[in-house]
């Protein structure tokens, strides 16, 4: 279990040039479809920090068909060193007014686009290596042990309130869902990183699920094996013991429709449908390609919405669009 400490940064060892340390944002406005994620990823022994600002509402196959993305890399860690409250050279201001509990974001472009959004948790930060939290970390499985190779060394999951609005070029949206941010701390080489599904559903303040699934894209990218998760139920927390999902993707890899089964703690069940309503290829670091949507979610004759995050490495990809290699490609030439 985690406290008031872990929103800080967290001690590497000097020599440790891959370790990185994140926040991770995303809200919505689900009447208008827009899904909105704010990102940071900090190198603290290279003294840089990488920020995706990126909005959408469409169905986006490439960066540039999303309505806004703002990639930026190697901006300069702010001093003195602090994630309580940082702003960076992009305009990207984050300050936590109460650690783990209260965050404030803002950022502004100069040309129209904006955001200006508070976060408050509706949970603890549930930590995927507590077993008191996580029933899957207690079984001691490789699925329960899952870390995304050495990245989420330290990790927790939380669900919130966002409130507040952006702007879109120009265009004013409110901002007013439950949704679910993280942070993630550990050794991070920009290679090597199994495939992973990040999703989660809100239906009210009490009342959401999140999910950690593996997936193996060699054999099967449609079936999802839990490793980490939690309930939101009546308001309190209740980690997943166990659970499962089936994906159909349609164009580019992206989830179209899912269905997905959980059970909790005490043994109770969980049945949910998915329906993608947007698509966006979201390049987090390089390397790395997460295909997201935003999804509206049935449970018990409830509607809901969160986001799904398929992530594949780049070098993966390309094995798998192009499954004969240089050597088949060659030998046609050659023929």
């Amino acid at each position: 279990m985690f406290d008031d400490s872990d929103a800080e940064f967290h001690p590497c060892r000097p020599n440790q040039l891959n370790w990185a340390e994140t926040n991770f944002f995303g809200f919505y406005n689900a009447e208008a479809h827009l899904n909105i994620g704010v990102y940071t990823l900090f190198r603290p022994n290279l003294g840089v920090v990488s920020s995706s600002i990126c909005m959408n509402s469409q169905r986006a196959l490439t960066p540039w068909g999303a309505d806004f993305c703002d990639y930026q890399t190697a901006l300069a860690i702010p001093d003195p060193r602090s994630l309580l409250d940082y702003e960076l050279a992009n305009s990207l201001h984050i300050r936590c007014t109460d650690p783990n509990r209260t965050w404030h974001i803002t950022y502004d472009d100069g040309e129209g686009t904006s955001i200006d959004v508070h976060y408050r948790a509706l949970m603890v930060p549930f930590d995927i290596h507590d077993p008191a939290q996580d029933p899957m970390c207690a079984t001691g499985t490789e699925a329960g042990q899952f870390s995304w190779g050495t990245a989420y060394d330290g990790h927790f999951d939380q669900t919130g309130h966002f409130s507040g609005e952006v702007h879109l070029r120009g265009t004013r949206y409110a901002i007013d869902c439950v949704s679910t941010m993280d942070h993630s701390w550990g050794p991070r080489p920009e290679r090597g990183k199994p495939n992973m599904s990040w999703l989660h559903a809100h239906f009210d303040e009490q009342t959401a699920l999140h999910a950690i699934l593996g997936f193996d894209a060699e054999k099967s990218d449609t079936e999802l094996t839990l490793a980490h998760g939690y309930a939101l139920d009546g308001g309190e927390m209740f980690g997943l013991a166990q659970g499962q999902g089936a994906v159909i993707r349609g164009p580019d890899r992206f989830a179209d429709t899912l269905e997905l089964e959980f059970k909790d703690s005490r043994g109770r069940d969980y049945v949910l449908s998915g329906q993608a309503l947007t698509s966006f290829p979201w390049q987090c670091w390089p390397n790395m390609v997460a295909f997201n949507v935003l999804a509206r979610w049935q449970f018990e004759g409830r509607t809901g919405f969160g986001e799904v995050q398929d992530f594949f490495e780049l070098p993966k990809l390309n094995r798998l669009n192009n499954p004969h290699g240089v050597d088949s490609l060659a030998q046609s030439s050659a023929g």
